[in-house]
Parts: structure tokens; C-alpha cells; sequence
């Protein structure tokens, strides 16, 4: 087991090193990823504010030029 200790030992690198195997492990099995019933209720949220109002979704090309310009 790692400790807590063990890993402030690692270098920034190592750190995300861990961190990106620790989640492309969860990947594999995306259905073993708990999900809690509040972001359960927010997805459900998301979804119902998508069907009244399609239209205010973003493309990915507006996405990505507003995130670019900041806004």
C-alpha cells in the first residue's frame, strides 16, 4: 500500500505519472466508478435543460473559441 508519506517523496512528474495510471486504470471499468446521487440529480438536470432549450448548447468549435478568447 502507499502511504501518504510515500508520495509526497515523489517528484511533480512521478505525482502525475501516478495519477494518470491511477485513473486510465478506472477507464477500463467505467462501471465500477461510483456515482453519487447528486451528480446523478445534476446529469438529470443537464439533460431536462437540454430538451427545453436545444438550441443553447454550444458547438465544439464555439467552445473551444470562447475557452480561447477567455469567456
Amino acid at each position: 500500500m502507499i502511504t501518504k508519506a510515500d508520495i509526497e517523496q515523489l517528484t511533480a512528474e512521478e505525482k502525475i505519472f501516478l495519477v494518470q495510471e491511477i485513473w486510465d486504470s478506472l477507464a477500463v471499468r467505467p462501471s465500477k466508478v461510483p456515482v453519487s446521487q447528486d451528480e446523478i440529480s445534476e446529469l438529470n438536470r443537464r439533460i431536462a435543460e437540454h430538451e427545453q432549450n436545444p438550441g443553447s448548447a454550444l458547438t465544439l468549435e464555439e467552445f473551444k473559441r470562447r475557452l480561447a478568447e477567455g469567456k
